[in-house]
């Protein structure tokens, strides 16, 4: 396999954050995705977001697990520490090593088969625990890697691109992760950095599970007609919270409609877009709200994209635990083992 590794020099002219790093400090290898692939605009959003909140790139612990998707660590922050694990097996090792460690900020990269079908019990515990993570899924409906399989994610009535119809019920991890508790919920689109890049920032600076579920189309097995995780399919349904923002592969067109009102957009192949800008009075504090909202714009085949919730006071798996603030990897032998007086006293108050 042939390796082509990035100029280490830079050019003295890029602009570097408060921390000192330039913009190409947290980029990682030369992706090899698919050329047009969402997973390297999210890498991208990813880097984007680091960059301008002035994060030291050794802070961040990054862990994925099996998939197209669980490749992308290796695209992004690569002074970094990271992790590949098994299938389907990455919160539960993030999970460890954010016991070990508090102080790092945690990127769990997952894909809608990684997260929604072998690791879907993983991805559960997470979120109910409350590890204080950054979730995001890089959701694509399909089984890249394996020719194009559907995946648990895959709406009922999508087509794959050998005709198959789509027969069986969609996990969506977004209502999953609602239920469950998670304490920040969002879901983006891979062709809309303005809005990514954002929701990004947000998950990185929340103190408590937050899951980024990123719509993330498949070049190579899911873009085409009938599928509804196709670029064309997910811009012509998504429905923004507060804000629209369109992208075309060819060229980028923003569109600002007036709150709740319906933006209508003709595209090349002769279809008409529609957008509609859901009002500025969207609560994301309502978690039961955010439920219903996603349920009725499913009904009318539209996806929310957005901030859908947030909990702006969360309580993390080390608060649920009482652990102490110094990170469990440096306790030494005398502070896990304080002796038999220590010991007596336990045991008296429990007579």
């Amino acid at each position: 396999m042939t390796y082509i590794a990035k100029p280490r020099l830079h050019h003295p002219s890029l602009t570097r954050n408060k921390v000192g790093y330039t913009r190409r400090d947290y980029e990682g290898k030369v992706s090899t995705l698919c050329a047009g692939c969402g997973h390297d605009s999210i890498s991208a959003a990813i880097i984007q977001a680091c960059w301008e909140l002035d994060i030291q790139p050794h802070r961040v612990a990054k862990l994925s697990g099996i998939g197209c998707s669980s490749k992308t660590p290796d695209y992004f922050l690569g002074a970094s520490h990271g992790f590949n694990t098994v299938h389907g097996r990455m919160p539960s090792v993030l999970t460890g090593a954010a016991l070990a460690n508090r102080e790092l900020l945690y990127l769990g990269i997952s894909g809608d088969g990684d997260s929604a079908s072998i690791g879907l019990g993983q991805f559960a515990h997470a979120m109910r625990r409350g590890v204080r993570m950054v979730y995001i899924v890089e959701n694509n409906g399909v089984y890249g890697l394996t020719k194009g399989q559907f995946s648990a994610t895959a709406d009922r009535g999508s087509k794959s691109k050998k005709g198959v119809v789509n027969a069986e019920n969609p996990v969506d991890l977004v209502t999953m992760a609602l239920q469950l508790g998670a304490t920040y919920v969002a879901r983006g689109f891979s062709g809309d950095k303005t809005q990514l890049v954002p929701l990004i920032k947000g998950a990185i600076d929340h103190g408590g599970a937050a899951l980024l579920d990123v719509i993330s189309p498949c070049v190579a097995f899911n873009n085409h007609p009938g599928s509804t995780r196709s670029y064309d399919h997910v811009r012509a349904h998504n429905e923004a919270v507060g804000r629209i923002d369109f992208i075309d592969l060819a060229k980028e067109v923003i569109a600002e409609p007036a709150p709740d009102e319906v933006l209508e957009l003709p595209q090349r192949d002769g279809s008409v877009m529609r957008l509609r800008k859901l009002h500025e009075g969207y609560d994301p504090s309502d978690r039961r709200a955010a439920m219903n909202l996603v349920h009725e714009l499913a009904e009318r085949g539209e996806i929310a994209t957005g901030l859908l919730y947030v909990d702006p006071h969360p309580h993390d798996l080390h608060a649920a635990l009482n652990t102490v603030q110094r990170p469990l990897n440096a306790l030494q032998d005398a502070d896990l083992c304080p002796g038999r007086a220590a010991l007596e006293k336990i045991n008296a108050a429990l007579r």
